[in-house]
């Protein structure tokens, strides 16, 4: 990661659901959460996005937006965010460019086979665009409160 705790997110340009283009520009002044999800549609996927919908008017109470950010198409994820009512966007990143921003690329293995894949990371970013907390290896159950609690805290 070219950046750490405490330091300013570098600008970035993202194409998301609903035909919108996320830039660190167009959020300055909003706090925000990145959450960084292997695969649209997936249990744990499914599980932790309506996890970030049951809180969405919670953290839109502490003036902090939510994206959701995988590799997937935005074809697809216009499907998954319909599909499970999500009231946020889904930022589409084939190319990897926030992936490895944001150094959530990471080897795993499943059923003894080795891939590259994404590692479940949050990230929340302050009004300012420094980067405040992160939560990497994430275990869905009570991950998304420890997240809204962290943006309520930020002033």
């Amino acid at each position: 990661m070219s950046f750490t705790l405490g330091q300013p997110v570098p600008d970035f340009t993202a194409l998301a659901t609903n035909s919108t283009t996320v830039s660190l520009e167009k959020l300055k002044g909003k706090k925000f959460v990145l959450y960084f999800y292997p695969k649209d549609n997936t249990p744990g996927c499914i599980s932790e996005g309506e996890a970030f919908r049951d809180l969405h008017a919670e953290f839109q109470s502490a003036n902090t937006l939510i994206f959701g950010v995988s590799r997937e198409s935005l074809e697809s994820h216009e499907k998954f965010k319909t599909k499970y009512e999500f009231p946020f966007e889904l930022i589409s990143d084939p190319e990897e460019t926030l992936c490895q921003l944001f150094d959530v690329i990471k080897l795993k293995k499943m059923y003894g086979k080795e891939f590259m894949g994404i590692e479940r990371s949050t990230f929340l970013v302050d009004s300012t665009g420094i980067l405040q907390h992160e939560w990497r290896k994430v275990r869905i159950k009570g991950h998304v409160e420890d997240v809204l609690q962290a943006a309520q805290a930020l002033t």
